[in-house]
């Protein structure tokens, strides 16, 4: 179900330094996600969206942005897809996302926008007018196995297209990169998936790769996710529990090993393990945050 609702407010400030993305401020045009990944954080309790497959469009969006744009004394990245995938279907559609883009770049702020669709190529002339300030898309990136990834993120355009898309995005002059976040406990916490997102990040273009090698799991996220893995993956629900029990992080066995594969392959293909983020208008514009 899609439904238009009205929100009170917009922009929600995020008080720096904030660790991956370099935000000082987020944005969610919608609530609720048609991508339906099973193991999606967004879904516990403590955000308070009782049916997560219910779409509900903040459709006065474009009357609150530049109200709240114009009241914000303090320019910094805003940030799209914290709560869910700004590019998701419903996009299509309503253009929430893209409409937005073209106010933020009338008012001269830079953008970091994570998704997993490749939807994100029909903004790309908005997208290169934000960028000679600031702008960045990272695509998630769980896996390279279209298969694996069918069965995990179940409404997201496979990461075949994700990362065409990623190309492309780089090709137009656009800083670009791979999110392998969650990296799942005994299904794709393996060296042969980890390697093969990283090489295939450096191959489209990609300038770093941001990991963290485990899930979470919270009340309202856990059972969508068993359910999810008794769906696909018969047998291994027992073995989370066995390992996790009611935990919060949930880190991979093989996290120290991972991790240090993932520094190694990032250094070798030129990767950076921190993107660069936007630092003002001092004459340190960007910052690299290296491993």
């Amino acid at each position: 179900m899609v439904r238009p609702i009205e929100a009170r407010t917009l922009l929600s400030s995020i008080a720096p330094p904030e660790p991956w993305f370099g935000l000082r401020y987020n944005m969610n045009l919608y609530r609720g996600c048609q991508h339906q990944c099973i193991y999606c954080d967004s879904r516990s309790d403590c955000y308070g969206i009782d049916d997560f497959a219910d779409i509900q469009v903040k459709a006065n969006a474009l009357d609150l942005l530049p109200r709240e744009l114009a009241a914000k004394r303090e320019r910094g990245t805003i940030g799209f897809g914290s709560m869910n995938d700004c590019y998701m279907p419903v996009e299509e559609e309503w253009q929430l996302t893209r409409r937005s883009l073209e106010l933020i770049a009338a008012r001269g702020f830079p953008v970091h926008i994570l998704t997993k669709s490749d939807l994100v190529r029909r903004d790309l002339d908005v997208l290169r007018q934000i960028a000679s300030l600031y702008a960045a898309v990272t695509f998630t990136i769980t896996t390279t196995d279209d298969e694996l990834a069918r069965k995990l993120e179940p409404g997201a355009p496979p990461p075949s297209a994700r990362l065409t898309a990623m190309a492309q995005v780089a090709a137009a002059g656009i800083r670009t990169g791979a999110c392998l976040m969650p990296v799942l406990p005994f299904i794709g916490d393996s060296d042969e998936n980890v390697t093969a997102v990283l090489d295939r990040t450096a191959a489209a273009g990609g300038q770093y790769v941001l990991a963290a090698f485990g899930m979470t799991m919270r009340d309202g996220q856990r059972q969508p996710f068993y359910d999810g893995l008794e769906r696909h993956f018969p047998g291994l629900r027992p073995r989370y529990e066995a390992t996790f029990g009611s935990q919060y992080e949930c880190p991979s066995p093989r996290a120290a090993g991972l991790s240090r594969l993932y520094q190694t392959r990032c250094q070798h293909l030129g990767l950076a393990t921190r993107m660069p983020t936007w630092a003002g208008d001092d004459a340190a514009q960007l910052r690299l945050f290296a491993s």
